[in-house]
């Protein structure tokens, strides 16, 4: 679906996107993550076709996505800082919409009044930032795309509304094999979603998995033997290690399977495999990048 390909863009002397490769294969649920400034946003408008690249390569469907009407006919792009026409309702955009989009769905439209309960006919100006987010998906999800592209998508609806609109989205994702690369903050919501993640920082992309597979490479550990941690331990790849007394909580890179073997040889008094969340693999991917959380007392 997404295919990009060494691409790097700069502003002045910073390079915002310095050599980025994805994939991102259709039908899945791609979730981008990493700290302020590494790149999220200046990648997502580079697929929307808003920049242009300085070099490399950037497909949709085999295709170019800059100036191409037949790409954007069929991709929607949701940006965290939602902009409408100043004196629009959500039936003067709806219109708008018509004109550009021809397959613009007029009964989704109204079977989605049910999901975004608001009268389209109040000025859009007059809306929170949360009820112009619900605008903007309520249009968006009416052209049925084949690729969402989402910036920051839920910020600032509740957590029901939250709930309604990705399950809409993922109802597209089942039954019409749509693609949605999203990018955000939430990690724990995006670990509910995504079956698919890239973690970028500094412009590169240091991570790109399968979710699953991702979990799987990355065990959190705790153990404890009778007496110090054995020297064999450091045969592993350790991204962090803590004490409390003779407990050890170790992050662990590698085959789960062959780490438990391990660990096991070693005779432990406890070993207990725990499973990691994504915000957790986030921060141990990016704890050798001058980015680690460090214990601090206070």
């Amino acid at each position: 679906m997404i295919e990009v390909r060494d691409l790097k863009k700069s502003f002045g002397d910073f390079w915002a996107l310095n050599g980025v490769n994805i994939s991102v294969p259709r039908g899945s649920v791609y979730g981008l993550v990493g700290p302020n400034g590494a790149g999220k946003t200046t990648l997502i408008k580079h697929l929307a076709g808003v920049f242009i690249p300085d070099s490399g390569t950037i497909t949709i469907d085999g295709q170019p996505s800059f100036e191409n009407v037949q790409v954007k006919s069929r991709v929607v792009y949701i940006p965290d800082d939602i902009y409408f026409f100043p004196q629009a309702t959500l039936l003067d955009m709806k219109k708008f919409y018509q004109s550009v989009y021809p397959l613009f769905d007029e009964e989704r439209f109204k079977k989605l009044h049910e999901v975004f309960p608001f009268d389209p006919k109040r000025s859009l100006r007059r809306l929170s930032r949360g009820m112009k987010k619900q605008a903007a998906f309520w249009l968006g999800i009416c052209l049925k795309p084949d690729l969402m592209l989402l910036d920051e998508p839920v910020d600032g609806l509740d957590p029901v509304m939250r709930r309604k609109v990705w399950s809409v989205l993922l109802q597209d994702v089942a039954e019409r094999n749509m693609t949605v690369f999203v990018s955000s903050h939430n990690l724990r919501e995006l670990e509910d979603v995504c079956d698919h993640v890239g973690i970028i920082h500094e412009g590169r992309i240091i991570l790109e998995r399968n979710l699953s597979e991702i979990q799987n490479n990355i065990i959190k550990l705790q153990v404890a033997f009778d007496g110090p941690l054995p020297e064999e331990m450091n045969q592993l790849d350790i991204l962090n290690r803590q004490v409390t007394g003779r407990v050890w909580v170790l992050i662990v890179r590698g085959d789960r399977d062959r780490i438990l073997s391990h660990v096991g040889n070693l005779n432990p008094i406890i070993m207990d495999a725990l499973p990691l969340t994504l915000e957790e693999i986030f921060v141990y991917e990016l704890g050798g990048m001058n980015y680690a959380v460090k214990n601090i007392i206070l």
